[in-house]
């Protein structure tokens, strides 16, 4: 029986789409000894936290955080804002925005899906103006929410929010607008206030570069205006008693203390670089590696050049080729692990990631297991990506973003 190694030589190089790798800062933070969570050094810490995160989400407007996945805060979106019945428009750009609606579902929202039949509409963003129709269509403004996935971590494909936005302006529709950016946050630009976004959600563990564990809503006032009136049950996701309570930095119950300490540090680390910094980063290293994928003849799983996503880059594998096979081979010849295909995908492609806590040399190393484990797949590949990636990053350098001495 083959025994793998779990503690190989060197350094794991974990290139999945999120969980993001956790920067030897964040883990110091989080290794501080837990405080009493009704103290006046937590109230400091959650006022500090609270300070910082508005700035990453681009908003004024209050931030829920949760001891949760992502998945508890879709879920808080829901519930907070709409009663049983209640009627969504949802959009299909992948298996997370799947998930999100047959999430509605079990809650007894009544979900309209929209996109493009079978893989097709994994390969493309949110059409506006398809949401723009069906909303002048909605005379009687059944439809309470429109929900899209901003940056779609199954697929690499990332939609433009604010013509979202103005697609609901222009049918007229006072439908509230909700948007889950877990994947997009603090890697892709994303401005709650500035699109019109009525409810935001995130997670903690891609481009904020924490462990899983906290989740983020960002409300608007129309939202907030929203739950006042909203009949699903909620008891641990109402926002009324954490809002209430945060304006002093406080929680309603125990929160992440420690990935708290890790949240005010990773806060830091973003806007010590810089916002603006964080995002050409994260689009430098997105370029190259596409750079890579063409070279080597393979097909990139996003298909409209203006959705391509920072965040990762998804790969298809030809025809008759196993993705998770070739998966299996970089994962036990190199240590180097990549997103699967997820739904529709599965078997079909596999996914880079590169975003949070990550480089140019990160990014090499990753493409050079990629390309020997293809090899190694017996993948025919027309032309070395690892050179092509190079020649990117090279026509691009510039020195690395660093916060000021103190």
């Amino acid at each position: 029986m083959l025994q793998l190694n779990l503690h190989p030589a060197g350094r794991h190089f974990l290139q999945i789409p999120g969980p993001s790798p956790v920067p030897d800062r964040i883990l110091r933070a989080i290794s501080y000894p837990t405080i009493d969570h009704r103290g006046p050094e937590f109230g400091a810490l959650g006022r500090r936290v609270m300070a910082g995160i508005g700035a990453v989400f681009k908003t004024k407007q209050p931030v829920v955080i949760y001891p949760a996945s992502g998945t508890g805060a879709w879920e808080a979106a829901l519930v907070n804002t709409l009663s049983p019945g209640d009627a969504v428009l949802m959009y299909e750009t992948g298996h997370f925005a799947t998930l999100w609606k047959k999430m509605a579902e079990r809650l007894g929202v009544v979900p309209e899906f929209l996109g493009l039949p079978g893989i097709e509409g994994w390969r493309r963003g949110v059409q506006a103006d398809v949401i723009e129709r069906h909303l002048k269509a909605d005379a009687a403004h059944r439809i309470k929410a429109v929900c899209v996935v901003h940056n779609e971590t199954s697929t690499g494909v990332t939609s433009d929010i604010a013509a979202v936005r103005r697609a609901i302006d222009a049918a007229r529709h006072p439908a509230l607008l909700m948007v889950d950016t877990i994947s997009g946050l603090a890697s892709a630009d994303y401005r709650h206030d500035e699109w019109g976004v009525d409810v935001t959600v995130s997670g903690s563990q891609k481009g904020l570069m924490l462990p899983p564990g906290i989740s983020f809503n960002v409300l608007s006032p129309k939202a907030l205006k929203a739950s006042e009136s909203a009949r699903l049950p909620k008891s641990f996701w109402a926002w009324d008693e954490i809002v209430d309570m945060n304006r002093n930095g406080y929680w309603p119950y125990t929160p992440s203390t420690n990935l708290l300490y890790g949240l005010a540090e990773a806060i830091d680390m973003i806007l010590d670089e810089g916002l603006d910094n964080v995002f050409a980063r994260h689009q430098r290293l997105a370029e190259a590696c596409r750079a890579a994928v063409r070279a080597w003849g393979l097909e990139i799983q996003c298909v409209e050049e203006a959705c391509h996503s920072p965040v990762l880059t998804g790969v298809m594998t030809p025809e008759g080729v196993d993705a998770d096979r070739v998966r299996q081979l970089i994962y036990e010849h190199f240590n180097l692990s990549l997103g699967a295909g997820l739904g529709k995908l599965k078997g079909r492609m596999f996914r880079i990631g590169h975003l949070g806590d990550c480089n140019e040399l990160t990014l090499m190393a990753t493409l050079s297991g990629c390309e020997m484990g293809l090899r190694l797949a017996g993948v025919p590949l027309r032309a070395s990506g690892v050179a092509a990636a190079m020649s990117q990053l090279q026509a691009s350098t510039r020195p690395a973003a660093r916060a000021p001495a103190h």
